[in-house]
């Protein structure tokens, strides 16, 4: 008994061991033909087989299948689905994948397709895929592929502030070369050049390189600037032509930096969209165009059907193509902003006035309407590239003199108190001097103000403690936490906090660290007008995520010891003190009628009040120097930046006469 007890557990023994080792064996298998559909599914949804193991049903591998692949897709347009894994079942040495398939068309197209798994013939306990047609699209046949087309939605308009589109469709005209119609294309391409104003030798390396009857584009004009020179481009030989349609603002300029352009959509834009803009289509490239494209672009129609793959025919049976998913194209929703389109001419018209020491000066105007906080109007120029009216990072200058007056008015300034004016003045050892070394002598404050006398200012500056100005500039807006509720980038500036008595001097006249944009200065004027803070806006609708709360002058110092005006958001806006603005608002208007802007002093309407500023940037004995002014007339306020500007009064005031007197 002894022995045949001890026999039984040994047999037991062995075979709870077999077992263990059958169980391991099993989970073996069901984890490599998981891995197997895994590498499937990652690979389709690249569009590349490249890491994936691919056999045929015996289990051999399957070099053909990649390319397969690449036919079953290539009529989608680099369209490519997203291919997940959900469930692996194994019977023995055969498996089966279930695969969920979805593609980024129309709202949405989506179902299960299956895969078969083998073990690798010459593999050790791997498993591969066995990849056909029908595992992209279940209803594939071996001589199928899948083809789209789209039909591109209506683009949504943007509207201005009174709902009137400002960005419509309207008749452009593409100009182009056709290589095959031209002998000479380096002469055709100077031609161009001096009717276009392009680049005439990268078109003519273009043209050259083309293939013969491409088109080859030159510019897209639009209807009324084509019909201005047709006669000119047309005998031109090699030239051809297109007519379509663009969302276009009403003038080639207005708010160009803001609003972007629409176009032929770029490979990067497509690559970055995980589907919704195909080659060929038409999307904003810049600007509110790219930022809200989405909205926009609306989503295209979409119609995929099963074709036969090149040089194979089309099962009889099924009746030559057919169709597998469609869906009708849903227009773009507008975009509305609070731009005035009279406002916005106005001053893309004022900056085409500005002067500077470049040949082409950059300059940007912003206008706020100043009951609402709206933006009104938002031009730079040149009007192509960088949106500097909104994201400028600017020192401000004698403009800053506006807020930095508050702070004093604080400690016990008043307008008629004697303070002196000399042409330099010291403080710890750094000399600061007047615009052309004028001197007033003792004088009132309000006469420094309107004179702008840096050496007042900075022999007051010792009266500021630390985080004095930073405060002051946060009760107006500026480095406050508005720009979330604009709907796009803007730098709303910044104010440091310093101990140190010549940074806390420079920064009374807006220099040393102080910057700001033009946009943060235009709301700065339009706070001092209204008396009380109110949040500007830019895009109405849709509505931005809240602009949260603003800067909170008595957020704690950081770890390096510094606030600023823009170093905390977590408490509510800081309302500003109504009567020193109203004192500020009688100190700008002096300004205007015998101060620095006395061109304004005569404009049509409403009383004109205004800062001037010629804030040094760089370095050097005589720094350069950019040129602004800032003001309010009625219900509308502006801040005008020249850069490179000689000084605020010179450059930067005719601007704004030229605005104000447009609107008149």
């Amino acid at each position: 008994m002894l022995v045949a007890s001890g026999v039984a557990v040994a047999l037991a023994a062995g075979g709870a061991v077999t077992a263990v080792v059958w169980q391991g064996r099993e989970r073996d298998r069901d984890d490599a033909a998981r891995a197997a559909a895994a590498a499937l599914a990652a690979g389709i949804t690249a569009g590349d087989l490249g890491g994936a193991r691919l056999v045929d049903d015996a289990g051999a591998p399957d070099a053909a299948a990649p390319e397969v692949l690449t036919t079953t897709l290539e009529g989608m347009d680099g369209l490519r689905p997203r291919v997940s894994v959900s469930s692996v079942q194994r019977d023995g040495e055969a498996a089966t994948a279930r695969l969920a398939v979805s593609w980024p068309v129309g709202q949405g197209w989506a179902y299960a397709t299956e895969v078969p798994l083998r073990p690798v013939a010459s593999g050790a306990g791997t498993w591969g895929a066995v990849f056909a047609p029908a595992v992209v699209e279940p209803s594939l046949t071996a001589g199928e592929r899948l083809a789209v087309q789209r039909t591109p939605a209506q683009r949504g308009q943007v509207l201005g502030r009174d709902g009137a589109a400002i960005v419509a469709d309207s008749p452009v005209v593409d100009v182009g070369v056709q290589p095959s119609r031209t002998t000479d294309p380096a002469g055709l391409a100077a031609q161009l050049a001096g009717l276009l104003d392009v680049n005439g030798d990268d078109l003519a390396q273009r043209v050259t390189s083309a293939s013969p009857d491409a088109f080859v584009q030159v510019i897209t004009l639009r209807r009324a600037d084509y019909d201005a020179i047709s006669a000119q481009l047309k005998p031109l030989p090699g030239t051809v032509f297109r007519e379509a349609s663009l969302p276009l603002a009403p003038t080639p300029a207005f708010a160009r930096a803001l609003l972007g352009r629409v176009g032929q959509a770029t490979q990067e834009l497509v690559d970055a969209s995980s589907g919704r803009i195909a080659d060929g289509d038409t999307t904003g490239l810049s600007g509110l165009q790219r930022t809200y494209d989405e909205r926009l672009a609306g989503t295209a129609g979409t119609a995929v059907q099963a074709v036969a793959v090149k040089g194979a025919a089309q099962d009889a049976e099924q009746g030559g193509p057919r169709s597998l998913f469609t869906s009708d194209p849903v227009a773009g929703q507008p975009v509305q902003l609070s731009l005035d389109a009279r406002v916005q001419q106005a001053a893309d018209a004022a900056l085409a006035t500005a002067t500077s020491k470049d040949a082409q000066p950059a300059a940007a105007l912003v206008a706020v309407d100043v009951p609402s906080g709206d933006l009104l109007a938002v031009a730079n120029t040149p009007t192509t590239g960088a949106d500097r009216a909104l994201d400028g990072r600017y020192p401000p200058g004698s403009t800053f003199k506006a807020v930095s007056t508050t702070a004093l008015l604080t400690t016990g300034l008043t307008p008629d108190q004697a303070v002196p004016c000399p042409a330099t003045a010291t403080v710890d050892g750094r000399s600061f001097r007047n615009f052309e070394g004028e001197a007033l002598g003792d004088v009132p404050f309000a006469v420094d103000f309107a004179q702008s006398c840096n050496t007042a200012f900075v022999g007051l500056s010792d009266r500021l403690g630390a985080s004095d100005l930073p405060d002051a500039a946060a009760a107006v807006g500026i480095g406050g936490g508005w720009d979330a509720g604009l709907g796009v980038d803007a730098f709303t500036g910044d104010v440091p906090a310093d101990d140190d008595p010549v940074a806390r001097a420079a920064a009374t006249i807006g220099q040393g660290t102080v910057l700001a944009s033009p946009a943060a200065m235009a709301v700065a004027a339009s706070t001092i007008a209204r008396g009380s803070w109110t949040a500007p806006r830019l895009v109405l609708d849709p509505a931005p995520a809240s602009a949260g709360p603003s800067a909170d002058p008595s957020a704690s110092a950081s770890a390096s010891g510094s606030t600023s005006a823009s170093a905390s958001t977590s408490a509510a806006q800081p309302q500003p003190d109504a009567a020193r603005l109203a004192v500020v608002s009688d100190l700008m208007r002096r300004v205007a009628t015998s101060g620095t802007a006395s061109a304004l002093a005569d404009v049509p309407g409403a009383p004109v009040h205004a800062k001037t500023g010629t804030a040094e940037y760089g370095s050097g004995d005589a720094p350069p120097t950019h040129a602004w002014v800032i003001g309010f007339q009625g219900d509308l306020a502006f801040a005008v930046l020249v850069e490179n500007g000689t000084s605020g009064g010179t450059t930067a005031v005719p601007v704004a006469e030229a605005f104000l007197r447009a609107l008149a």
